[in-house]
């Protein structure tokens, strides 16, 4: 694809008018090079736009033959990744394999050879064994977040993925953190390095950190009081392990809070629907375990809380990456117990004062549950027009609409929310009767 065409659908299909200048540099030096690119930049800077511009440019017109893979350590940054280039990469097939997806909707999608794979290395692997994909005509290759994907374990899979990919002519290996060494079988040629983590003007510098004293070892009473006391704003809540996650979420929902849950143990759906509820303003916060730390696609995060210490400076860097993403700014909250030390990666700007508020904040949309998507030939346009049309609220007052392969998630007002579904429900979309439920 050439970049004037490029640029024109990010600016009508992304809505951003102009790349930043990490975005515009990588893109400069993957045409003038004809080496491999490797990128280093802050999360939250728009790394996942920027190498997909460079994968773009260099894919030649669909021939029906597998043309790029895109590897990445979890199912959420292959979501979040082959939705980028769906949406950019016009009249190619973009297919995302990943563990928690149906082995049987990925192997029918696959029967038709797409021109770009986003996957995580285990599911890749197991299509390929399994002969649903032929890989070794791949000519470009994009490793994202590679120290993640090491740190999980999949050096293994990557290597033999790689030895079986033997065309590849280029490569991009992306990452918020510099490797001390790049593993010989990356085989990378001629690299060009983009380092723009020491840059001015990353995300850290746009905020602000507070540290919040406990008076109990316990800090549940101190982080209702915090939430109390800030503005409504997404906040995601981070705490070290599941169960404390759990335990968290259960209290805050007792006490009336708009919060959701995410971790490990949850499946897909679950953890899509609560970033998804999050995103389209039903929830205001997520509470999570470190796995919220990257990959997810949230928009205008104000409040990062940090419910337990960060195990370690990277960690404490990447839940911050939730916030101040792009160009904006944002606060981080670091509870600390009496007598609770902080580390020496932590830098407090100041204290915050309680001042909690009578009630929480409410959450000012609602989401109704489609039990159809993708695969039942639904869109986004069918379902703004099925609401608009029979639900009794203004097209403008609809809001996000998510649509998955067997499930769709549409935002309306909370205040119209069971008028809304109750009329729905004696409605049919595209001449079929589908269940709509409203999500708790």
């Amino acid at each position: 694809m050439k970049e004037t065409e490029i640029i024109k659908l990010v600016k009508e299909r992304l809505g951003i008018d102009e790349l930043n200048e990490m975005q515009q540099s990588a893109l400069n030096a993957w045409k003038a090079g004809g080496g491999d690119l490797v990128l280093y930049s802050p999360t939250g800077t728009g790394k996942t736009l920027a190498f997909a511009l460079c994968l773009l440019q260099a894919l030649k017109p669909p021939m029906q033959r597998l043309q790029a893979v895109v590897m990445a350590p979890s199912r959420e940054l292959v979501m979040q990744t082959s939705e980028i280039l769906r949406v950019l990469a016009v009249d190619y097939k973009v297919t995302p394999c990943y563990g928690g997806h149906a082995v049987a909707d990925e192997k029918a999608s696959l029967a038709v050879t797409p021109d770009v794979v986003v996957a995580t290395p285990g599911r890749l692997l197991d299509h390929h064994k399994r002969g649903h994909i032929d890989l070794s005509g791949t000519r470009l290759l994009v490793l994202d977040e590679m120290d993640k994907a090491l740190e999980l374990g999949f050096e293994d899979e990557m290597r033999r993925l790689i030895k079986v990919m033997p065309r590849i002519n280029r490569r991009i290996m992306a990452s918020a953190t510099v490797l001390d060494e790049v593993p010989d079988y990356v085989r990378l040629h001629n690299p060009f390095t983009l380092n723009v983590l020491e840059q001015d003007d990353l995300p850290s510098e746009r905020i602000k950190v507070w540290q919040v004293v406990s008076d109990d070892k316990d800090k549940l009473e101190t982080l209702r009081q915090l939430l109390l006391s800030l503005d409504g704003g997404k906040t995601i809540v981070f705490a070290n392990f599941r169960e404390s996650v759990e335990r968290i979420h259960q209290a805050l929902h007792k006490q009336r809070f708009s919060v959701g849950i995410y971790h490990g143990a949850l499946d897909q759906q679950q953890r899509e629907t609560a970033v998804a509820m999050l995103n389209n303003g039903s929830i205001n916060i997520l509470v999570s375990t470190d796995l919220a730390s990257r990959g997810l696609d949230i928009d205008t995060v104000a409040h990062i809380v940090h419910y337990h210490l960060p195990i370690n400076g990277q960690t404490y860097v990447h839940r911050n990456g939730r916030t101040a993403r792009v160009d904006a700014s944002g606060n981080a909250y670091v509870i600390t117990a009496p007598d609770e030390p902080l580390p020496e990666w932590i830098a407090v700007d100041e204290p915050f004062t309680l001042e909690p508020s009578g009630k929480p904040a409410k959450a000012t949309m609602s989401t109704l549950y489609f039990q159809a998507g993708k695969k039942e030939k639904l869109s986004r346009g069918d379902i703004m027009g099925f609401i608009a049309n029979n639900g009794g609220v203004e097209p403008s007052a609809i809001g996000r609409i998510d649509v998955r392969d067997h499930y769709s998630l549409a935002a309306v007002p909370r205040n119209q929310a069971q008028q809304v579904l109750a009329l729905l429900q004696q409605a049919k979309i595209k001449g079929k009767k589908v269940r709509i439920s409203l999500l708790k």
